[in-house]
């Protein structure tokens, strides 16, 4: 969407709190020995105190009210009884949601505990190339560029980027155009980022692979190669000059 209304950037800012927060909480709570199914319903009752509603249950109905990944999985992870979080997991929160008629987008990868298997310096990348990434866009600035800017990023640090995973617009649903902004330079997109819209950026940075499939399940997606993969999300509205963070609440750069 494009914000044309203080009372559009304030259903913007409120959605973008709900989630922010609730993401933020999900990341604290989670711990050794607790299945993803309880985080997921400890984070549904957050979003139920904001009033807001589970984004990717209302739109596809995916069973659960946000997406929780672990270790080799890389995203639209279904939250189970039978996973259960142990020391070292890498793991994967995305929450998203409508409230108000407005819709946000945030997410995070994190090491539980000791980070037993070296995790870490991959989400350091995730987070430092979102950072980077998100500190260069405004309006006039090729889509592409961007995904240039992440994809060389990940090199100099030794990982890969997810190619057909994409940032995307954000507002009146959860999916709006732009509907791709890849980690990578795609030479046909000529688009442009445009002041005032609003548009979730995320990293999806890998150690093996460059593109996610399916598993039988539907939802769980992994990697074609193999390996693991980190996510940070930030829903921002795009200025002359450095964008508005609207999850900045999330903490994720902290």
């Amino acid at each position: 969407m494009s914000i044309s209304s203080e009372s559009e950037l304030n259903g913007m800012q409120k959605v973008s709190d709900a989630v922010a927060y609730t993401l933020k909480k999900m990341r604290d709570f989670a711990s050794v020995g607790m299945s993803t199914k309880e985080l997921d319903e400890y984070g549904a009752n957050i979003l139920k105190g904001f009033g807001a509603n589970s984004a990717p249950f209302m739109t596809y109905k995916f069973p659960g009210w946000t997406c929780i990944s672990t270790d080799q999985e890389f995203c639209h992870g279904i939250p189970s009884t039978k996973r259960i979080l142990k020391e070292g997991d890498l793991i994967n929160i995305d929450v998203s949601a409508e409230l108000g008629g407005f819709w946000s987008d945030n997410g995070a990868s994190f090491v539980i505990g000791e980070d037993r298997f070296g995790h870490q310096k991959l989400v350091d990348a995730s987070k430092a190339i979102l950072q980077k990434a998100i500190s260069n866009i405004k309006g006039g600035v090729r889509i592409s560029e961007i995904g240039h800017l992440i994809e060389t990023e990940a090199k100099r640090r030794g990982f890969k980027v997810i190619k057909n995973l994409t940032g995307h617009g954000v507002g009146r649903s959860l999916h709006e155009e732009p509907s791709e902004i890849a980690n990578f330079r795609d030479r046909y997109n000529l688009e442009r980022f445009k002041k005032n819209s609003v548009v979730a950026v995320e990293t999806f940075i890998s150690t093996n692979s460059n593109y996610a499939i399916t598993l039988n399940d539907g939802w769980t997606m992994v990697g074609d190669k193999g390996g693991y993969m980190a996510q940070h999300e930030h829903t921002i509205v795009v200025t002359d000059g450095m964008p508005i963070i609207l999850t900045d609440k999330n903490e994720i750069w902290n």
